[in-house]
């Protein structure tokens, strides 16, 4: 039996060994958000930064682990004690405990002052690591309602509900958050299949009617939907985009009626649901353009937070599997000696620091431009990447995930002895929202086409490249890109349908590319970046 009783002991010292500050533990991470912030902004967000990294490796992680609980799954509870209507969904008392925590951090209130989100994104990244924990989805999509009511409301309708949604205090009774709804059953990517339709009531607002397949959040306060105005173009431009409130000022639904909720692969501590929508008081957002408008900021907002989701369960599963290969041994020795584990491990930290260094540079591009100090070239850069990095990330997330529990064996596949089963879930989850790798490419072909996006990709490539001069890996990385732009010259002379089949490949290799060039910046900023030599190798 004393074999028994030394196995268990080095599980215990495995789970000892585990990081109890997610911030102070990842040096990689500090490297990468001081290179973005400057050494003043790094010095004002760490202290944060350092408490929630503490909270995530904590009571955060184990609320995670419990309202991800078969038996403490969101429940639907249509009627009240005196049969009226309620339509409310229920959760487990930690799934609030666990979001005030999130939004006390300010990672909403902070959109108060627009073009700071490389700094909020990093509290978001340290709660990745936890899975998508029941309120990634929700910070993305009240992220994604700020901006639009920022940019494009009318005044009355940003003044009436922007102060609720930048509350710190989640549970108040007048804090707000967010959901989207586009989807609809005969639609799903194509948008402009949706059948939901807004009628004028008179009096500034509208009333909208119809079904919306896919509602996630579902209990947000806010839902920010498309439907077409009567008498509107079909197709996309026909899209209109309006705030529809979940509830009436008496607390009735508002023409809000659920039929079911999801029964879901993974993120299942957030509540999804079908919806119908009878005769809902609607306030109008864009009117003319909605859908473009939600694209290119709500969408993309999305896909933002859907790579930094996959940037922390990447980092999570790196942790989980270096600290288990440490401590489980196997014929006589540490399984980290072993060549193969040791690849998988080496496979783990270079896409994982990869990852990260890709988002967050796409994240401070946006910062630059949304504050004005971006050029038409690094507008062309964003759209680019924006679809390009949520792709890729999310591919790895799913493929690191595999990894890991390559590491742990059998055990790797049991829910309670270690998180990652769960963040397999949660990735493969975020592989296929805010567009499926296919939409996502179909995507970057069009803009290739329309708009010669890769141009603006090559001449930063091409700066970052000259910016490192000497560097080792300056050269072997000038060579990739050479190649990227005879690869793309070749997609863009093929027929479409040829196009079409080998746009994926392309994708491929400018998403790598990307992550590579972030690693050389980093590299030549003074960072150390091992993982560059073994992304290009």
């Amino acid at each position: 039996m004393q074999a028994h009783d030394d196995a268990r002991a080095a599980l215990r010292a495995w789970q000892a060994s585990k990081p109890t500050d997610l911030f102070t533990a990842d040096a990689f991470f500090q490297a990468v958000l001081q290179h973005h912030l400057g050494e003043a902004g790094f010095e004002r967000e760490a202290p944060a930064l350092r408490a929630f990294g503490t909270a995530c490796a904590g009571p955060l992680d184990a609320l995670a682990r419990e309202t991800n609980r078969d038996e403490h799954l969101p429940a639907l509870r249509r009627w009240g004690d005196h049969g009226h209507r309620t339509e409310q969904v229920v959760f487990h008392p930690g799934y609030f405990e666990l979001g005030e925590a999130v939004y006390a951090t300010g990672v909403m209130s902070r959109y108060a002052s627009p073009g700071h989100e490389t700094a909020q994104l990093a509290f978001a990244y340290q709660l990745g690591q936890l899975g998508e924990a029941g309120h990634l989805c929700p910070l993305a999509c009240t992220a994604g309602l700020i901006k639009i009511l920022q940019g494009c409301a009318p005044p009355e309708v940003a003044a009436r509900f922007l102060p609720g949604l930048l509350r710190t205090d989640r549970n108040h009774p007048e804090h707000l958050h967010g959901a989207q709804f586009l989807t609809e059953i005969q639609g799903g990517s194509d948008v402009g299949a949706n059948a939901c339709v807004a009628r004028p009531a008179g009096d500034g607002t509208w009333r909208l009617s119809g079904e919306k397949w896919f509602c996630s959040v579902i209990d947000a306060d806010l839902y920010l939907m498309t439907a077409r105005p009567e008498g509107a173009p079909a197709g996309t431009r026909g899209l209109g985009a309006f705030v529809v409130p979940r509830l009436r000022p008496d607390g009735a639904p508002n023409g809000v009626f659920l039929r079911r909720l999801k029964y879901k692969l993974g993120t299942r501590s957030m509540a999804s649901a079908e919806a119908d929508f009878q005769d809902a008081v609607a306030y109008p957002v864009v009117l003319d353009g909605g859908f473009k408008r939600v694209v290119e900021i709500v969408l993309n907002t999305s896909r933002l937070y859907n790579a930094i989701a996959s940037c922390g369960m990447l980092r999570r599963v790196q942790v989980e599997a270096e600290s288990y290969a440490a401590h489980r041994a196997a014929f006589g020795r540490p399984i980290a000696q072993f060549p193969l584990v040791q690849r998988s491990l080496q496979r783990l930290r270079t896409q994982a620091e990869a990852a990260v260094a890709g988002t967050f540079a796409l994240a401070a591009l946006g910062d630059r431009i949304t504050l004005g100090q971006g050029s038409d070239a690094d507008r062309a850069l964003y759209r680019l990447v924006v679809n390009m990095n949520k792709y890729w990330t999310s591919f790895q997330g799913t493929s690191m995930c595999r990894e890991g529990i390559e590491v742990l064996g059998g055990n790797g596949a049991i829910e309670d002895f270690s998180v990652i089963p769960r963040l397999l879930r949660d990735s493969i989850v975020c592989e296929q929202w805010e567009g499926t790798h296919n939409v996502l490419c179909a995507q970057v072909l069009k803009d290739l086409h329309k708009y010669a996006l890769h141009k603006a990709f090559f001449a930063h490539a091409d700066a970052v490249i000259a910016a490192a001069g000497a560097h080792p890996q300056a050269g072997p990385l000038a060579q990739r890109v050479a190649l990227d732009r005879a690869r793309v010259n070749a997609l863009l002379a093929l027929p479409p349908a040829e196009a079409s089949l080998a746009v994926r490949d392309a994708v491929d290799a400018l998403a790598v590319t990307w992550q590579a060039v972030c690693l050389l910046e980093l590299a030549a900023a003074g960072v150390q970046t091992p993982s560059l030599e073994r992304l290009l190798g």
